[in-house]
This record gives structure tokens, C-alpha cells and sequence, in this order.
């Protein structure tokens, strides 16, 4: 047990790069935060309501004399004291103690293995502390192990959760990628959970347009999950930041995939569920979120698709509002950017304008060029010219043929029409390039 006292000394052996250089109380504090990190489960309630109320090293105290046997009883009554302050009974202190105690002896190798990853850890007395997940009360993480940039987690920028089905459609992928990349940039940050489906969606939109994203994950930094995203978890902590509150080293749990979600609702100012079947884990984000008050946006589907009936229950049950495009989640989010203008051929004003002018550029009228030709020509990987194809689609500038993509002339209709309708005569009712404009780009998912 000598290794885990709380002297400055042991502290700054034990916690060697993972945190910047600071005074000795300060390197206690984090050092005590990052051993409860590795004794409680995510969102332990009495571990909150303790640190709390006594500090991270005092109440760490009390655990390292408990698992010694060595507790004094003014040290014992002082923790009793303070938990009754907290809001806790003796009871719950003492299943604390329980549950935390047997943790003790694996705190020094999940701090070798932080230090081994590369992992950095920020607590909520750094300023790069994300002050929102204090809305989460005694539930609130004890700190954060980072892999990327702690300054990605900035309270101070616009944040925007995006998640949904793993089993998606590609219909919801689409959605999900438009929402992202649009979001991501105008700086906004775009959170989610690196899983298969929609979360992978909304993190690979909003790398492909240079755009910040923060993957939260259910087990430690070191332990990408699922595996078969690893390429996609080293791009996001190279671009923005993979981030966990258990310990590295410890494994992802459906417990913990579960209590994940209240962290993703509360890093961000905003969720939207893009897709969800009936009993899908993100309608488990989606209840976090209006838990501590965070708005809820909800992307309609067909009525008929399983992986959205989570989704329209959720409108249905609850006050979710629907949304159908970036200008919707602005508004959910309260962000004050106004909306990007676009000329009569899609160059949008901003660093944006020429990502989509090279796109633009690289394509045809005529010939129909595949993503990869595109992606060639225009200078991006073939992932950022999907997506700002995509994106390019929605506004009616370029169309998907059969062997490839070609660019849309700007008085052309933006549908074919059907066999059986007619193509000449008089038209009634708003032109489809105007008021019908967003219904006939979902008819393209």
C-alpha cells in the first residue's frame, strides 16, 4: 500500500507526463483523482457526493485506512460527518467502501498503463476541464484520461452530439454525415461514441471537412473498441480527442457503455438521434440529455424502417423536435452562425468555399467520374470527397449515376421524371427548386 500514499513526492513519481507541471497540492488532487478513477464505476454516486464533500485526497484517505484496516475513529466520524453533509447514510458509505476497497491494489498498473499510452489526464481543476459534465452532479466523471487535445473539450465551444443505430441504414449514415460535416465546419464540435453504424458516420464526416471530433469511450483510451474502428480512433485522437473516465486498462462493459451515454449528453449543448430501433442504447443518450436539460433533436425516418422507430417514439413520448438539416441543429445548440450563403454554383462563402469549388471543378456535366477520380482531381482522400459530394447532392449541384458523379447545371431539374408522368404543360403549385427543395433531396437518400 506504500505506493499509493498521497505524498507530492509519490504523486509526481506515479503521475510522471500525464499531467502538466503544478504545486503540490494540486499534483495530490489529480494523483487522488486518478486512483478513484481506477476504484469506481462510471457515475458512482457516493464516490461523487464524498469527493465532493471532503476533496479527492481526503476522502482517498479514507479508503487507503479502510482497505489497511488502520481507520481511526475521528477519521471514520469525520467521513460520516461529511457524508451525511453529502446527502448519504452510513450505509451507503459503507457499500462504498465495500465496492472500492477489493480496486486498491490495481491503481498503480492502470497508471503505468496511462503512462505507457501516451494518455493525459485532466481534472476539474484544469482549464481544459469541460464545465458542462458538471451538470451531472454527484454522477459527474472524477476526471478525464485524454489521448489528443484536452483543448478540444473547451466549454467554450459550440458542441453537438450525434448518435443512433450501430445497424443504421444507409439512409441514416447519409443524414448523419451531413449533419456532422456541416456542423464541424462551422467549428462546431461533434461528439459521439466511435461505434459502428452512425456514430462512425458523424466522426468520418466531420474529419473529411478538417472539423474538430471528440470520441467518448465505454472502456480506457488504451483499449480502442470496437476493434474493427481502430483506424478511424487514431484518426479522431489525431484531429480531436478520444477521451474515457475509467482508468486505462480497464475493459468496455455493457454497464459502462451505458453509463457512457449520460457523459456524451452532458460533454455536449445538444443530442440528435438520427436513427434508433425500439429499444435502441441511444434512446439511453437521449434520456440523459433531457435529464440535465440538454435540448433533443430527433431525425424522422420512414415509417416502415425499424431503425427508426426509436426515433418517432421519441417525438411521439417526449419533447424531442424533429430535425431535417444543420440549420435545425444550430438552433437546438443556440448557435448564433448564421447560416452559410451559397452562389449559383454551390461556393459557400469561408474556408468551406473552396473544398466544394475544387469538388465542383473536378466533376462533369457530361461524363460521369467516380469518387476515387474525383477525390484525384480535386486533391482530397476519396473519404473527404464522398462527403462533400453528399453534401453537394443535397443542394441539387451534383447528381449520382450509375458509374459515378457529374456536376448538375444549375437549370437542371433535379429529378428525372417518372415513366408515367407528364413531361410537358403547364406546372401548379411551388417549383422544385424552391418550395418543394428539401423534399426532393431526401427523395436522392
Amino acid at each position: 500500500m506504500s505506493g499509493l500514499d498521497l505524498s507530492p513526492r509519490v504523486a509526481r513519481r506515479e503521475l510522471g507526463p500525464l499531467v502538466e507541471a503544478s504545486d503540490d497540492a494540486d499534483i495530490v488532487t489529480a494523483f487522488a483523482r486518478a486512483v478513484w478513477s481506477a476504484l469506481v464505476e462510471p457515475g458512482d454516486r457516493v464516490a461523487g457526493a464524498l469527493v465532493g464533500a471532503l476533496g479527492a485526497a481526503p476522502a482517498l484517505d479514507g479508503v487507503l485506512a479502510a482497505a489497511a484496516g488502520t481507520t481511526p475513529g475521528s477519521a471514520r466520524a469525520s467521513a460520516t460527518a461529511a457524508a451525511a453533509e453529502a446527502g448519504l447514510d452510513a450505509g451507503d458509505l459503507a457499500q462504498g467502501y465495500s465496492r472500492w476497497m477489493p480496486r486498491v491494489g490495481g491503481a498503480p498498473a492502470a497508471l503505468a498503463v496511462a503512462r505507457r499510452s501516451g494518455a493525459l489526464l485532466i481534472t476539474p481543476e484544469d482549464t481544459a476541464w469541460p464545465g458542462r459534465v458538471d451538470d451531472l452532479g454527484p454522477h459527474a466523471p472524477l476526471c478525464l484520461w485524454v489521448r489528443g487535445a484536452p483543448e478540444a473539450l473547451s466549454s467554450a465551444r459550440a458542441a453537438v452530439a450525434i448518435v443512433g443505430a450501430r445497424a443504421a441504414s444507409s439512409y441514416g449514415e447519409h443524414v448523419a454525415a451531413e449533419l456532422a460535416a456541416e456542423c464541424a465546419a462551422t467549428g462546431t464540435v461533434v461528439y459521439s461514441g466511435a461505434a459502428y453504424g452512425i456514430d462512425a458516420a458523424a466522426h468520418r464526416a466531420a474529419l473529411s471537412v478538417g472539423g474538430a471530433t471528440v470520441a467518448v469511450m465505454a472502456g480506457g483510451v488504451d483499449r480502442p473498441y470496437p476493434s474493427g474502428n481502430l483506424e478511424l480512433i487514431e484518426r479522431i485522437a489525431g484531429a480531436g480527442a478520444v477521451i474515457a473516465e475509467v482508468a486505462c486498462g480497464t475493459a468496455p462493459t455493457k454497464h459502462r457503455f451505458l453509463a457512457r451515454n449520460r457523459l456524451i449528453a452532458a460533454l455536449s449543448d445538444a443530442t440528435v438521434v438520427v436513427e434508433a430501433g425500439w429499444r435502441s442504447g441511444s434512446l439511453n443518450t437521449a434520456h440523459h440529455a433531457q435529464q440535465i436539460g440538454r435540448p433533443l433533436g430527433v431525425v424522422p425516418g420512414p415509417i416502415t424502417s425499424a431503425t427508426s422507430m426509436g426515433c418517432h417514439r421519441l417525438l411521439r413520448e417526449g419533447d424531442a423536435i424533429c430535425v431535417t438539416g444543420a440549420d435545425d441543429v444550430r438552433e437546438l445548440i443556440g448557435d448564433g452562425c448564421p447560416v452559410t450563403a451559397v452562389d449559383d454554383r454551390g461556393a459557400a462563402a469561408g474556408a468551406y468555399t473552396g473544398e466544394r469549388t475544387r469538388v465542383l471543378d473536378a466533376l462533369s456535366t457530361r461524363r460521369a467520374r467516380t469518387t476515387d477520380d474525383v477525390a484525384r482531381r480535386a486533391g482530397f482522400t476519396v473519404d473527404q470527397a464522398a462527403a462533400l459530394l453528399g453534401l453537394l447532392e443535397l443542394e441539387g449541384l451534383a447528381a449520382r449515376r450509375a458509374t459515378g458523379w457529374v456536376q448538375r447545371a444549375a437549370d437542371a431539374p433535379s429529378a428525372e421524371p417518372s415513366a408515367g408522368a407528364p413531361r410537358s404543360g403547364p406546372r401548379s403549385g411551388p417549383s422544385p427548386r424552391t418550395g418543394h427543395a428539401r423534399a426532393e433531396a431526401a427523395t436522392l437518400w
